[in-house]
């Protein structure tokens, strides 16, 4: 398997960042759900800051898997794709990209306005994105919460619909990004 994409396949950089992802948002996801219920102390504090800066890096690794694919351009839709499949399959993966950006963002944004302070994984400080209001603070916490949702839907979605392509239509969607699914010709 090659760094680089191909019209055929995915990279290995594009297939390694993809599943990196997907397990720091699946941890942070049990992590987010968990966190809140913690009685205050110093765990609960450490347990925030990791989610806190876990969710930093799922925004660094979004904007490395951005440029990666302007630098290493994607495989091919799958031959025999309808037309409104290849156009649902577009949008979902651009609205993946957009709440991979705004659910650290939104986070980062609570976190200013709550007036708590950010270090990256306790090396360095980040600044601020908003100075302390209890309304942005109250709408960032809700637009972080509603984001979650929505991408969990879509994750939902977009891994029935590589089943679907893989079981149903027979096709190398799925292999694509799985390559020890394929058969071994």
């Amino acid at each position: 398997m090659t760094l680089r994409n191909n019209s055929d396949r995915w990279g290995s950089l594009s297939i390694g960042l993809h599943w990196l992802t997907f397990i720091l948002i699946l941890s942070l996801a049990i992590v987010g759900f968990v966190m809140t219920d913690l009685p205050n102390g110093p765990l609960k504090i450490q347990i925030y800051a990791l989610h806190k800066s876990t969710g930093l890096t799922v925004l660094a690794l979004t904007a490395i898997r951005l440029l990666w694919r302007l630098l290493s351009k994607p495989p091919e839709i799958t031959a025999n794709t309808p037309a409104w499949q290849a156009l649902v399959a577009k949008l979902t993966h651009g609205i993946l990209y957009l709440l991979l950006f705004a659910m650290p963002i939104s986070g980062w944004l609570y976190n200013s306005a709550a007036g708590f302070p950010l270090k990256y994984f306790g090396l360095f400080k980040l600044p601020k994105l908003s100075g302390y209001d209890p309304q942005l603070k109250e709408w960032a916490g809700d637009a972080h919460e509603t984001f979650f949702y929505i991408l969990a839907l879509l994750m939902l979605i977009h891994a029935g619909a590589a089943l679907k392509h893989h079981y149903l239509d027979k096709d190398n969607t799925l292999t694509r990004m799985l390559p020890w699914l394929a058969k071994k010709s």
